[in-house]
């Protein structure tokens, strides 16, 4: 049987390495759960087509979309003109990467390119004082998974722990989203700590002047039996 050619929206979503959530019923659980104030800012990146853009702006939130592909932007803002939710709903045309982030109070929602999870969560998390609420993300399967252990099982983890939680959320089957990505994937959610473990002051560095100490705890213990052949 001959494959299936993919179209150009596939093509794009598949160079920027993004699967986009097509399961109207992981949105409406999301949504049952965040618990949102009426006018909340949430601030959204890589929106696509608008599968949370839309519910979340229904829901009574501010909205500040930031979406980098101007063929998204396009059709997502005509969906948000025929929905007449232009006065919720800010769409900016950027990359996540370097995008201005609000200095007012704000959360994050979003399904995220996998491919720019830690560049993501590094631009969010890295200062505690100017970063988000609270932070929920549709990611891989293992990379959430991994995020949300206890205790912190990677570097980048546990320089975040002193001014963040992680908790692992619903598992999303792979076929929730297109293009079919080759795994599952999972929601983190990320909450501030309200008092933090440590001063934020001592956030900028922290990874560094934890790096020496984590790889003595994680480095293999010499003097053990040889591996069986």
């Amino acid at each position: 049987m001959a494959a299936r050619k993919r179209s150009a929206a596939d093509r794009r979503r598949r160079t920027h390495g993004q699967n986009l959530l097509a399961d109207p019923s992981v949105v409406d659980r999301l949504l049952a759960r965040l618990d949102l104030a009426q006018d909340e800012l949430v601030v959204e990146v890589g929106p696509g087509r608008g599968a949370l853009t839309l519910p979340l702006a229904r829901a009574g939130a501010r909205v500040l979309a930031i979406e980098r592909d101007k063929r998204f932007v396009a059709d997502l803002q005509g969906r948000i003109e025929q929905e007449r939710l232009a006065d919720r709903v800010q769409l900016r045309r950027a990359d996540l990467r370097d995008a201005p982030l609000p200095r007012e109070p704000y959360r994050v929602v979003a399904n995220p390119p996998f491919a720019l999870t830690t560049t993501l969560l590094a631009r969010l998390l890295d200062d505690p004082l100017r970063g988000p609420t609270q932070v929920d993300l549709l990611l891989q399967w293992e990379v959430a998974r991994k995020h949300a252990a206890e205790p912190p099982t990677t570097l980048r983890s546990a320089s975040w722990a002193p001014w963040w939680r992680f908790e692992l959320g619903e598992k999303v089957p792979r076929k929730a989203f297109r293009p079919v990505p080759s795994i599952d994937a999972a929601w983190l959610t990320v909450v501030r700590r309200d008092p933090p473990i440590l001063p934020p002051s001592l956030a900028s560095g922290f990874n560094d002047t934890l790096r020496p100490a984590w790889q003595r705890a994680t480095a293999p213990r010499s003097g053990g039996r040889p591996p069986k052949r």
